[in-house]
């Protein structure tokens, strides 16, 4: 199918800051996909809160690298035309990919074949969209296929707590309380490795909760989280905070992908919006109160 010169809806912002009321909807034309690059149709593609960091200004210069910008990376649908050299995927293909950069926000978008797999029939687009940012991290492969041999701690809001005890956390902290504002475990323990999955949690709460050598892992870093990394080696603290970089990795989106395939992992949706209510689950994001992906269907 030819889309040369047809127009597309999207959802984009023209500067940093301005949170779901920064986002426009507009008509655009449809990308062309150029060499190793396949354009295809998004049936969804999934909010993260690294999307609304690069909005409020926490990745410039180096993203995004320009405006207007069409936000989200993690995207599922339907290859709709292959560029040159392409010869993983043909048209009708039914793929999950990673963009990269953005672009997910509208009802087509081009993906490089080298950030694609092919999703199976038995894995919706919803939940190959849902699973993307697991497969960009790479050490989740292992610790998915063994959390019934780990203790976990979660900390949650209160109305979240029996929903994380489901899922397999051994104690679980409410942070509206005092202990769990301060990270405090209810054993007494200290942690080894923390895996930060939100923002507005400072340094100085999680260090005196690590053991001698603990460490936090911070998926959604800013400059302050790369500051204390920096600090962190200079003073030879044996305490880490370890900025993580996401680099998509297809082989961990593949082994995922057939995980939910075979039953053995299932995706947690909070709530799915059409394209045109995209600010509505970009505000969701941002609150912090989500229980699970928000997923935007086109």
């Amino acid at each position: 199918m030819n889309m040369a010169g047809k127009l597309m809806k999207a959802v984009c912002y023209d500067s940093y800051g301005g949170g779901s009321a920064g986002l426009k909807h507009v008509e655009i034309p449809v990308p062309i996909p150029g060499n190793l690059e396949i354009l295809m149709k998004i049936e969804a593609s999934s909010i993260n809160p690294f999307d609304w960091t690069i909005q409020k200004g926490r990745m410039r210069p180096i993203l995004p690298r320009k405006f207007p910008f069409i936000p989200v990376s993690d995207v599922a649908g339907e290859v709709v035309e292959v560029g040159p050299g392409v010869k993983k995927f043909k048209a009708g293909d039914k793929i999950v990919s990673t963009l990269g950069t953005g672009g997910g926000l509208a009802e087509y978008a081009v993906a490089k074949e080298s950030s694609t797999v092919p999703r199976p029939p038995e894995v919706s687009a919803a939940d190959g969209a849902s699973l993307v940012i697991a497969g960009r991290g790479g050490p989740l492969r292992g610790p998915i296929s063994k959390t019934r041999k780990h203790a976990r701690d979660r900390n949650m809001w209160g109305r979240n707590i029996e929903f994380v005890k489901n899922l397999g956390a051994d104690e679980v902290l409410d942070y509206k309380t005092p202990e769990g504002f301060v990270l405090k475990s209810p054993s007494g323990k200290k942690y080894d490795v923390v895996i930060h999955c939100t923002t507005g949690i400072p340094w100085s709460t999680f260090q005196p909760n690590l053991s001698p050598k603990g460490k936090v892992v911070d998926l959604t870093p800013g400059g302050r989280a790369f500051w204390t990394y920096a600090m962190n080696k200079i003073t030879y603290s044996k305490k880490q905070l370890q900025p993580l970089i996401v680099v998509p990795k297809v082989e961990e989106i593949e082994c995922l992908l057939n995980y939910v395939k075979e039953g053995k992992l299932k995706t947690v949706i909070d709530s799915r919006y059409p394209l045109s209510r995209a600010e509505e689950a970009w505000a969701k994001s941002i609150e912090g109160h989500a229980t699970g992906k928000l997923v935007v269907e086109p």
